[in-house]
Order: structure tokens, then sequence, then C-alpha cells
């Protein structure tokens, strides 16, 4: 029985953080939904900032799958308050300078 009393309450504690973990991203002006794609793209930009170091090697389809990886980013970035990603601040720029520098290539051989 205390067993039984110790679920419940451990139960009622997760619904009751969930609930407010909602709320306080619902105060801040944002959608839930906003919010987790900005989590994954939150690791999208781990992992261009990452192949961005290697631009130089990156043959056109490599290139092409960036760009659009790049745009969910910048997407999902949007959505957010910047204060939410000042401190990705850096990895942002370096990806946006790369996706620019791409753009332009691109733009150039049409």
């Amino acid at each position: 029985m205390d067993l039984l009393i110790i679920i419940y309450i451990l139960i009622f504690l997760i619904v009751a953080l969930v609930i407010y973990s909602i709320a306080q991203i619902r105060m801040a002006g944002m959608k839930v939904k906003d919010f987790t794609e900005f989590i994954q793209a939150n690791q999208i930009l781990d992992d261009l900032y990452e192949i961005s170091k290697r631009y130089e090697k990156m043959d056109s389809k490599e290139r092409v799958v960036f760009l659009m990886e790049a745009e969910k980013v910048f997407s999902a970035f949007d959505k957010v308050p910047n204060l939410l990603w000042e401190d990705e601040y850096q990895k942002y720029t370096k990806i946006l300078d790369i996706y620019r520098e791409i753009k332009m290539v691109r733009w150039n051989e049409q």
C-alpha cells in the first residue's frame, strides 16, 4: 500500500512539472511545438558547426544538404526569443556565413 502511494505521488509530481514547464514556455510567448523544434535545431546546429569546419572539402551534394539543414535551423531559431540561444550565437553566425558562401557560389554557377 505504501508503494502505491509513493507511485501516485511521483506520477503527480511528474505531471505537475510537465504542466509547469508548458506554462513557462507559453508565458515566454512561444508555442510548445516551436520550443521542441528549437531543441532539435540546436542539435542540428552542433552537427552543422562540425561540418562547417571542413567546408572546403564538401562536394556539391553535401553543400545542398548543408543548405537544407541550415534553413531548418534558421527557421527554428527565428521562432524563439534571442535570449534562449545567445550562447549559440557564435555557431549560428558561422553556419550563416557558410550558408551565404554556398548560396553565392551556387548563384554564380547558374
